[in-house]
């Protein structure tokens, strides 16, 4: 819904082809840290590619209101530079009003785990949608090290006021399930604190903030943990230097015209500089293991971080199941997966998706109603959700999007393919993560209307 009040539905048709070569958004999780982390720098941050999305807009103005110079420029190439001067490890200043991060848990979560290592309060605010997610998992850790709750909601829910710890103490904590969000917390916390703070993961989660902190020049070692497990370990108190950041193409915003493409004939497309970390290509690996046709050339390393271009063309793809522990590295895709799923020969298992119902909306019980109103056959099995796909989608329904940008743009991509056209009740939230969503797709050959 607009700032107005009004909603903003739009159907999608199906489509002849799509074609053309395009950039996705910067990955939301890059920029949210490299903004954070030129926060808690030394000297400036120059930052290109960075996601213009309300998520992302939203933690630059954190760090303003936190003590940081943040600036938005253009290079003398016409290109867009953003530019952070930072504080300092536990630099940050008392904000003089809530810290508003809208619909976006990860930089509400992670700027938690920074303030907590200040001697500073602040309060947290967002959405409806964001007062409604869990914050206790993210409080617990940092409540350990030294910080308090002063004020919450109920469950350790938004609007919530954190007192940082005024002498923050280094833990070795066991995160209770595999989330980026909760081990980038209590690193960002554990940059104040004296000696060496571990985070140890039974499931290794995305490793964004362990390569970005190493790239600004923390001491950080990561090694094995168990079977996929993780331990990382940060020495604390380092001064952290400013540093070039190229925030790669988005996988998880890569992932809607990549189905897309994938799921409607006679496509062929190109996406460049896409981030091709191993930690967050799960749906790249599950979409090749059912018959997808994605190449990579180009590859190349930024801030440790590495990208490729990627060449996909329409496929037939064939149900399969998804084991469980790939569940980190593609958490944010299960719902445009479970749209390739619908239009492949044969049942898809997908193993494993509890961490789903705590996103925007519950996307596990969002992905089966979207499924159904397109007139796909699906169940939900405990965490386990089973699409029985038939290689084509009868489409005609209507989606309703819970606020959730995922959901609006996975029932639109379906529409590109579905014999009937397919309805979202509300797409302004999509703007979020990915503002140019609709105008891209648009230009790849998608119906939209």
């Amino acid at each position: 819904m607009t700032l107005s009040g009004q909603t903003m539905p739009l159907e999608a048709r199906k489509c002849q082809s799509l074609t053309g070569r395009v950039r996705v958004p910067g990955d939301k999780s890059i920029s949210h840290r490299a903004l954070i982390l030129g926060a808690l720098a030394v000297g400036e941050t120059r930052i290109s590619g960075l996601l213009e999305g309300e998520d992302v807009l939203n933690t630059a103005k954190a760090m303003q209101a936190l003590g940081a110079k943040v600036e938005r420029r253009t290079d003398d190439n016409g290109g867009i530079v953003w530019s952070v001067r930072g504080v300092g490890t536990g630099g940050f200043a008392a904000p003089e009003a809530p810290l508003d991060f809208g619909n976006s848990g990860t930089g509400c979560r992670l700027v938690m785990g920074a303030v907590a290592g200040c001697p500073i309060r602040a309060a947290f605010d967002g959405d409806g949608s964001l007062r409604s997610r869990p914050m206790r998992r993210i409080l617990d850790p940092l409540e350990l090290m030294g910080a308090r709750v002063i004020a919450q909601s109920d469950g350790g829910r938004l609007p919530l006021t954190l007192e940082g710890a005024r002498d923050p103490l280094p833990i070795v904590y066991r995160t209770p399930v595999a989330s980026a969000q909760i081990k980038s917390a209590v690193l960002l916390a554990g940059l104040s604190a004296p000696g060496v703070t571990t985070v140890i993961e039974r499931e290794a989660s995305r490793d964004h903030t362990e390569l970005m902190l190493k790239h600004f020049g923390a001491d950080i070692v990561s090694v094995a943990e168990g079977a996929h497990g993780r331990k990382i370990s940060l020495t604390g108190q380092p001064e952290l230097h400013g540093a070039g950041v190229t925030v790669p193409a988005d996988p998880s915003s890569a992932a809607f015209p990549i189905v897309a493409a994938l799921i409607t004939e006679g496509s062929d497309i190109v996406l460049n500089e896409m981030m091709t970390n191993p930690l967050r290509t799960g749906l790249f690996v599950t979409l090749r293991e059912m018959g997808a046709s994605i190449e990579e050339s180009e590859t190349r390393l930024d801030a440790g971080e590495p990208m490729a271009q990627l060449r996909v063309k329409a496929s037939r793809l064939r149900g399969i199941e998804v084991p469980a522990e790939r569940a980190p590295s593609m958490i944010d895709e299960y719902l445009v997966l479970a749209v390739a799923a619908a239009f492949a020969e044969g049942t898809t298992v997908m193993r494993g998706l509890r961490e789903l119902r705590v996103k925007e909306s519950d996307r596990l019980e969002a992905a089966a109603a979207m499924l159904r109103a397109g007139g796909v056959a699906v169940e939900i099995a405990g965490d386990d959700l089973i699409v029985e796909g038939r290689g084509r989608v009868p489409g005609g329904g209507l989606v309703t999007t819970h606020m959730d940008h995922r959901i609006a743009m996975s029932a639109l991509v379906m529409g590109c393919a579905s014999d009937a056209p397919v309805k979202v009740d509300d797409i302004a939230f999509i703007a979020t993560s990915f503002p140019d969503f609709v105008p891209m797709m648009q230009r790849l050959g998608a119906n939209f209307a």
